[in-house]
């Protein structure tokens, strides 16, 4: 091994051992600039002297420094030619050859080389791929077949394209015969390899692998050469979905093994056929029917087949979607088998749930919400049982309402031993009452006309929600479930009675009970009325308040790990969701909450390991920045500064962009004041290069060093430091990705530091633009670029304006500003969309027309070109939008995490009116126009008469009059 391989193995060693992790990782970083750093890892990755724990840390940072250094945004390699040639070259071979632990990480980087290269600049990969298939060599097989899925599944989600398809093309054109020819070669390998237990379980792998593949290729549109073999591939699924060996079966009660898995990946291929080619496909469906039905009422309830009747329950679900397959259960007496055969022991309670309630109550949590469960028993029996209530509504309320019924007498006889007969109630009358989904936002929008929520609600719901003790646990969680699933249909006087009890459960000592209650709560206190009024008015919460948010933090912070303080993010959610409720209300217990955000931030700044938790902790930093920070912005600021900066030097880079985000709304919120001393500090590592490599970071970034920029120009210009700034404009404004945050940042620039200490700096900006505009512009580029032109041109009383842009393009080439304005500025000017863009381009044209000499003396036309496209604004004037405060609400599940930028919206930045002294804008434009034709001596009235089309004059007359 040659010696800085040897030196990278090493550190890879230290950096698993928590005492020596930070400086390997350090060091590790220093290496990543030097040429061929990814072939060194993968050399160690291959190495089978090395540890086998030193090899899987190798691949797991080749991975990560290929989804960062493969592709800059443009998608130019950011790696040595040569270097991108021996990735590519080496890297199918290695992922063959290494165990799977290993493989699964090096699957991840080829999936991000396939995203950017596949297939254009990686055309030989699927030959490279079909040439290593064997006949009989399952281990290289699965290496090859695990290498293809982990570059095909990118398909799955994407919308059609013509790209797309002439992807796929060339994909099927080379693979799908020997694919075809691989799933024979390994059928016949497992059946004469029956009786070899250890060769056996290496085909069923081949096997499970295939049908992931099957699917990938199959998911946009089913392949020719499938639909030329249907009858030979769907012998082949029936016969491995009832396909069985006593050697195959696991001995742990919760440990799936091969067979639930191949066949779980069978059903996904049957579903996905069911749903998409109904026409090839329906005439085989008969068999699977028949086969998932006695799969379902012969299994048992162990939690390893779970997964397997998830899916087998899926596929019915799938089934039942057509109304013609549905018709073979529009019978009362074979729905009743239905629901007693397969829906009443999937949906039912288990000892394993009740473990899991007891001993991983996060996990029973995470699973129970709507939609995050889809593989459980309970969720898949509950999506078939709505299935076959939208086919026929009437008939399955009155089959199931007489188990509700049923259960309902059972626990009535002995509450205490029946109690699970209640739970099974209450779950059968939630999945017949809802109709359509259960949204995030506001719960069971519509309900099944045939069944009374409220009164439910009242004869066996609000017992157990009130009563202090003698409630087994989970009914108590099943109550709260209820009132959170049904929210929007509970009135506002059942909300009067609801609430307290909901605030009163965060109280209980169970975990399940206290973290639904914040859920509830945090979803009560969203929900608005057709006004857009909070159902949970202000006013009642204030009261509760501080109590209410002590409690949260307390509940949060009760175990001091970092990873115990963030396993909840549904109390942090909570916590948000009152500061936005109570807003300018938190500012008499500000330190209280302050605090307390400054103790969770300095304990899971250590060990960032719930992306949903930090988000919301972050969140609520924002809403109390947004509504205490402006009667105490001092208090604020000199509170957060510490444990920020602490943040920014220990690099903490889950936490970077949203911090960055939290200094720039603590600076805006007190517009006036002068920079803080440790601000002025920040300026200068916020100019490092190194922190604008992370495109999470930009948008942030631009917004904090804006913030300063408007706050203390004169210490920017004193420290020598707008030519740097202007510098990171350049770098920002060539790419396609980042033009806007560049001109949000050159606005900042402009619009504060004095137009004297600009000018050397003027010609050289414009000419970037010039030569994008010419070379690779795209419409936001443009429309920036004329935002920008009018953002100069309307500032003529800070020594810019449109005299002063002109001057600076003839300085870039003699007359080019003729063509830009007739071809770009004016045309384009009309596409702006936001107000405020509309308001500045109106004040812009106005002082133009008014005081602009290059439209006195060069361009004449330009005059009343000028005009007309000012009239053309003043048909619709715009209008300052309404200050809306509604704070958006984001759903965490969209969110890219670890991605990207994480916008903030509690104290996401409002948009500024630049001319808030303009409030008619017809009424100002037509005072401006007069007062410039007084002051030039009729000049404008001259040219109105001379210059403008008869429609023209009469429409601007009107303006002026």
């Amino acid at each position: 091994m040659a010696g800085n391989t040897q030196a990278i193995a090493q550190l890879l060693q230290q950096s698993l051992d928590p005492r020596t992790s930070k400086q390997a990782e350090a060091q590790i970083s220093e290496q990543q600039t030097t040429p061929g750093f990814s072939i060194t890892l993968l050399h160690i990755v291959a190495d089978n002297s090395v540890p086998h724990t030193t090899r899987l840390a190798a691949a797991l940072y080749f991975k990560n420094f290929i989804k960062r250094n493969w592709t800059d945004v443009e998608g130019n390699y950011k790696l040595p030619q040569a270097e991108v040639v021996t990735v590519k070259q080496e890297l199918i071979g290695l992922m063959i050859s290494v165990p799977p632990s290993i493989q699964s990480q090096l699957g991840e980087a080829v999936s991000a080389i396939a995203d950017s290269d596949f297939w254009e600049r990686w055309d030989t990969l699927v030959d490279d791929l079909v040439s290593r298939l064997t006949p009989d060599n399952a281990q290289i097989n699965n290496g090859v077949l695990q290498v293809a899925h982990s570059i095909f599944k990118r398909w799955r989600p994407l919308f059609r394209s013509d790209e797309l398809f002439t992807e796929i093309n060339h994909v099927l054109s080379k693979f799908s015969n020997p694919f075809l020819q691989l799933l024979q070669n390994t059928d016949a390998q497992i059946t004469q390899n029956a009786g070899n237990k250890e060769v056996l379980q290496q085909y069923l792998s081949t096997l499970n692998l295939m049908m992931k593949l099957f699917y990938d290729l199959s998911c946009q549109d089913m392949p020719p050469d499938f639909e030329e073999n249907l009858k030979a591939i769907v012998d082949i699924l029936h016969k491995y979905l009832v396909f069985d060996n006593p050697a195959l079966h696991t001995t742990e009660e919760d440990e799936s093994g091969i067979l639930e898995y191949i066949k779980a990946g069978i059903f996904e291929v049957l579903i996905l056929y069911t749903q998409k080619y109904e026409e090839e496909f329906g005439q085989h469906l008969p068999q699977f029917i028949e086969s998932s039905w006695s799969l379902l009422t012969n299994i048992g309830a162990e939690t390893k087949y779970d997964i397997l009747v998830s899916k087998a329950l899926q596929f019915l679900t799938s089934v039942t979607a057509n109304p013609q397959h549905a018709q073979a259960f529009n019978n009362p007496d074979i729905l009743g088998q239905v629901v007693e055969k397969v829906i009443l022991p999937n949906l039912s309670l288990r000892e394993s749930d009740v473990e899991m309630f007891e001993d991983e109550p996060i996990e029973f949590i995470r699973r129970d919400l709507e939609g995050s469960d889809s593989d459980t028993r309970r969720r898949a029996a509950t999506d078939f049982l709505r299935r076959l209530m939208e086919q026929f509504t009437e008939l399955v309320t009155g089959v199931v309402n007489k188990y509700i019924d049923h259960y309902l007498a059972d626990y009535a006889r002995d509450k205490q031993g029946n109690w699970k007969s209640k739970d099974t109630a209450v779950y059968l009358f939630s999945s017949i009452a809802a109709q359509g989904a259960s949204t995030a936002a506001f719960g069971v929008k519509t309900v099944n006309p045939h069944v009374n929520v409220l009164d439910f609600f009242q004869k066996n719901i609000a017992e157990d929600l009130s009563a202090e003790t003698g409630v087994e646990p989970i009914l108590k969680v099943d109550a709260i479930k209820f009132v959170h699933m049904f929210r929007t249909q509970l009135t506002a006087q059942f909300w009067q009675l609801a609430f307290p009890l909901l605030v009163r459960h965060l109280g209980v000592q169970n975990f399940v009970i206290y973290s639904y209650a914040a859920i509830a709560i945090e979803r009560a206190l969203y929900l608005t009325d057709d006004n857009r009024q909070p159902i949970i008015p202000k006013a009642d919460l204030l009261p509760l308040s501080k109590d209410l948010l002590v409690h949260l933090f307390g509940l949060i912070q009760k175990e001091s790990a970092p990873e115990k303080i963030q396993e909840n993010e549904f109390l942090m959610k909570c916590v948000m969701r009152v500061l936005i409720v109570i807003r300018d209300g938190v500012i008499p217990i500000t330190d209280i909450v302050l605090q307390n955000f400054l103790n969770i931030t300095m304990v899971i700044r250590h060990n960032p390991s719930n992306p949903r938790f930090y988000y919301y902790h972050f969140e609520g930093i924002g809403a109390l920045i947004k509504f205490a920070a402006p009667s105490q912005p001092e208090r604020l600021e000199t509170a957060l500064y510490e444990p920020f900066a602490q943040i920014l030097q220990n690099d903490v880079q889950e936490f970077i962009p949203y911090v960055f985000q939290l200094f720039a709304a603590l600076l805006e919120s007190n517009p006036s004041g002068t920079l803080p001393a440790y601000y002025q500090s920040l300026i200068q590592p916020l100019l490092m290069p190194v922190l604008w490599e992370s495109k999470g970071n930009i948008p942030a970034l631009v917004r904090l060093l804006s913030a300063i920029i408007l706050r203390g120009a004169d210490v920017v210009v004193a420290n020598k430091q707008v030519e740097p700034i202007l510098g990171i404009f350049q770098k920002l404004v060539s790419t396609k990705a980042n033009e806007s945050h560049g001109f949000d940042l050159l606005e900042a620039v402009v619009s504060a530091i004095p137009v004297d200490t600009l000018k050397p700096y003027f010609t050289p900006m414009l000419q970037i633009m010039l030569t994008r505009l010419s070379n690779s512009k795209t419409e936001n580029f443009t429309l920036r670029f004329v935002r920008f032109y009018h953002f100069v041109s309307a500032r003529d009383d800070k020594g810019l304006g449109s005299d002063f842009f002109i001057s600076i393009a003839d300085s870039v080439q003699q007359d080019v500003f003729r063509p830009i304005y007739t071809q770009i500025i004016l045309p384009d000017t009309q596409k702006l969309t936001r107000p405020f863009d509309r308001k500045t381009a109106v004040v812009s044209f106005t002082k133009t027309l008014a005081d602009g000499q290059a439209f006195i003396e060069r361009y004449m036309k330009g005059w009343a070109l000028t005009c007309e496209a000012l009239l053309k604004l003043l048909i619709n004037p715009p209008v300052a939008p309404a200050s809306d405060d509604i704070i958006p609400d984001a759903d965490v599940d969209d969110l890219g995490f670890g991605v990207g930028f994480t916008q903030l919206n509690t104290c996401r930045k409002a948009p500024q009116d630049p001319f808030p002294d303009v409030a008619d804008v017809r009424a100002w434009v037509g005072g401006y126009l007069k007062a410039a034709d007084a002051r030039n001596g009729g000049r404008i009235g001259q040219y109105v008469n001379e210059r403008l089309s008869p429609e023209a004059r009469t429409a601007l007359s009107a303006t002026m009059a």
